[in-house]
């Protein structure tokens, strides 16, 4: 009944901000018209415009993106046993806009222009690489504090690394890495939510299926075997499955601080369960509606001029963190 209950608010909340998105701007459009327009296409052509071409890939690259940067958290925290695992915390987000710096500067400069598949192979292969620095030092690093400040360190090293390209960048190209690694759902088209929608179901639904080993895994690596799971390949999995998820959201939207840890921990606060298959699907939802409300709040709080959406995550992300370390200590 509590499980039921979560997912009734969840969608119930995906939908109303959703309306509140579209219905929000600086140009206002009533409830009754986005519902007419939406289902039935006719209405003045300059509001269809602004909803089909502008907000509604938006809202829904928002929903897609948060939920997968949630996701992708829960897949790092269930990686590494640690609830402060996330994508952005651990540098992993830092890796892959290292290496899309590095698309975006050098590719450009060569070819004029770069594909969505091209930024996406790109923060793919960042994210692996702060993945295995990470995987290094947990080998011999097991303390919680110590590893979250490896992280760190890393996204740090990763973050020089691109300030430092940035140095011999010209100015045009600058101007767009600066815009895209402030974290922005803004300038989303219908090809963007097209090419996210295939690689975050795809990635979602291989995440489901493999709830059972998860859930065992949750249990100690010892349960894990016993069950019959091939652990080196689970972690292989997992590991890969978080990449894509968190490398899909760099490539288009920048790095977003804070999602991957705060949405996953409030979902199981929310369930009270730990269970990959109802949480997996929770979470993702839970992104969807945390991103999507904080992007509301960084077009609208100080209107016309638009946060950067890492603003504002951290503004809400950040306290939940401290919540968890708190609550964490005092548990010992």
């Amino acid at each position: 009944m509590r499980c039921l209950l979560v997912f009734a608010i969840l969608i119930a909340a995906v939908f109303i901000i959703l309306i509140l998105n579209i219905n929000t701007g600086n140009v206002h459009i009533s409830v009754g018209r986005i519902f007419e327009i939406l289902f039935t296409g006719n209405g003045n052509k300059d509001e269809v415009n602004i909803i089909w071409k502008i907000r509604l890939p938006r809202i829904i690259m928002g929903a897609l993106l948060g939920g997968a940067l949630a996701l992708s958290g829960f897949l790092l925290q269930t990686f590494f046993e640690n609830p402060i695992a996330g994508p952005f915390v651990l540098g992993i987000s830092s890796g892959a806009k290292m290496v899309v710096a590095v698309m975006m500067i050098v590719y450009i400069q060569r070819f004029g222009r770069v594909s969505s598949w091209a930024l996406i192979i790109a923060a793919f292969v960042g994210a692996l690489i702060s993945t295995g620095f990470i995987l290094l030092v947990s080998r011999t690093v097991k303390n919680m504090s110590a590893l979250l400040v490896a992280g760190i360190m890393i996204g740090y090293i990763c973050s020089a690394a691109t300030e430092f390209l940035i140095t011999f960048a010209q100015d045009s190209d600058i101007v767009n890495l600066h815009g895209w690694s402030q974290g922005s759902f803004s300038g989303m088209n219908w090809s963007n939510v097209q090419i996210t929608a295939i690689i975050v179901g795809v990635t979602f639904v291989l995440t489901f299926m493999m709830s059972k080993p998860i859930s065992a895994f949750q249990l100690g690596e010892a349960y894990a075997q016993s069950m019959g799971v091939n652990v080196k390949r689970f972690r292989v999995c997992l590991i890969l499955l978080s990449s894509i998820l968190s490398a899909t959201v760099t490539a288009f939207a920048g790095p977003i601080s804070f999602v991957g840890i705060a949405v996953p921990f409030l979902i199981k606060r929310m369930l009270n369960t730990a269970k990959p298959l109802v949480v997996i699907p929770a979470t993702f939802l839970g992104g969807a509606v945390f991103c999507m409300g904080c992007d509301l709040i960084a077009r609208m709080a100080f209107a016309p001029t638009e946060l950067n959406i890492s603003t504002v995550t951290s503004v809400f992300g950040a306290p939940i963190v401290i919540f968890m370390l708190v609550r964490r200590q005092k548990s010992r």
